[in-house]
């Protein structure tokens, strides 16, 4: 496929950050971007930029977490669109900064459903509607912590290391209806990610906007072949 427009294109964690950036480049694409994220104050600043730019958006605040809430929204794709061409997977927390016995099962909780159980969900919503289409790509993004040890990270590097094993399994099970998904693994992103300062050089870190960049080469593939993993890196040490 050489391009999206007319495309529903549904974005997580899309607040701000790298799911901010993923929303106006696939708007900027032309395709109807739909995000969501639990802060609906800061979606509806974004849906009116990207539409101020004269882009297509919308939005819906919620909790990824309510499976109750997902199969709605996906219910209210459905009947306003009657299909969803892109999902990108891009809601996740940290809880980093302690060895794992010293990590609350609460946190561990935390992240490993909003990191995981998440894309699960949203997966399991909108994969209907991409097959009964023969048509679609679910882009999960991951980080290199998904490959690598995390000191004092432990349970958000497992559950990184878990998303990437859901994609890639989940791409075997769906490549047979057309259905391409993606992983992206990126190293520090300058986002408020994680929580203050890492003391690294901010502009040497990767941008959200090089993030956007992948997931706008992922969607755009011709259809015979497709990247299953992305790993991004910085130029230069930050």
């Amino acid at each position: 496929m050489e391009g999206i427009s007319g495309q529903v294109a549904i974005i997580t964690g899309a607040a701000r950050g790298i799911g901010a950036a993923i929303g106006k480049r696939l708007a900027a694409m032309g395709a109807t971007v739909v995000l969501t994220a639990r802060d609906e104050a800061r979606l509806m600043q974004l849906t009116a930029e990207i539409e101020a730019a004269g882009g297509r958006a919308e939005y819906e605040a919620f909790d990824l977490l309510d499976e109750a809430a997902v199969e709605r929204f996906a219910a209210g794709i459905q009947q306003r669109h009657g299909r969803c061409y892109i999902l990108v997977n891009n809601a996740g927390v940290g809880r980093m900064g302690k060895p794992l016995w010293e990590t609350a099962p609460a946190d561990w909780d935390a992240v490993m459903d909003t990191n995981l159980r998440g894309a699960y969900l949203m997966i399991r919503a909108f994969a209907p509607m991409m097959i009964a289409a023969k048509a679609g790509h679910i882009i999960n993004i991951s980080s290199l912590a998904g490959h690598n040890p995390l000191k004092n990270g432990a349970a958000y590097s497992a559950s990184k290391w878990g998303l990437n094993g859901l994609t890639y399994s989940v791409a075997e099970e769906l490549r047979d209806y057309g259905i391409r998904a993606s992983v992206i693994a990126p190293g520090s992103v300058n986002t408020g990610f994680g929580g203050g300062s890492s003391g690294k050089n901010p502009s040497r870190k990767i941008q959200p906007e090089d993030v956007a960049n992948v997931v706008a080469m992922l969607v755009t593939q011709a259809p015979q072949s497709f990247v299953s993993e992305v790993l991004l890196r910085p130029t230069f040490k930050p």
